[in-house]
């Protein structure tokens, strides 16, 4: 019996009454960290998120911000230049509102953070950044 193989025609996605699209979220990951950086990126693509960004310093990170317009904000404390609150600063001061997540071993060290931000401490489990995304961005 034939399952399928390399010549099997593929409809597009969009063309399965199943398939639904979902809304873009594009996340900025701010962390020196790249294993950290890249467990962030899992556990939010799992919760869905589409896309992502990464800065390892606060420079980049706004220049990134920038280059594509985040839906969310995840944020270490502290980077190897720079430090994640003030690149939040800056970001927030030049593209407006947008929500925030510090992810930080060093919460005492958050300074400035904005009262709607979510600060939670490393080290963090899936559940607690999932449920943070999801309190923040709505999909």
């Amino acid at each position: 019996m034939y399952r399928g193989g390399p010549y099997r025609v593929q409809r597009p996605l969009d063309a399965d009454p199943c398939y639904r699209r979902r809304p873009v979220c594009h996340v900025l990951i701010i962390e020196d960290e790249p294993l950290v950086a890249m467990n962030i990126e899992m556990i939010l693509a799992d919760a869905g998120a589409t896309s992502f960004s990464f800065a390892a310093t606060e420079d980049e990170a706004v220049e990134m911000a920038h280059q594509h317009h985040p839906t969310l904000i995840t944020s270490d404390v502290k980077l190897e230049n720079g430090c994640g609150p003030a690149a939040v600063a800056r970001i927030l001061d030049a593209l407006g509102p947008t929500p925030v997540i510090f992810i930080t071993a060093s919460p005492d060290e958050c300074d400035p953070c904005h009262a709607s931000a979510k600060i939670l401490v490393k080290p963090v489990t899936d559940d607690a950044v999932t449920q943070a995304f999801h309190q923040l961005v709505r999909l």
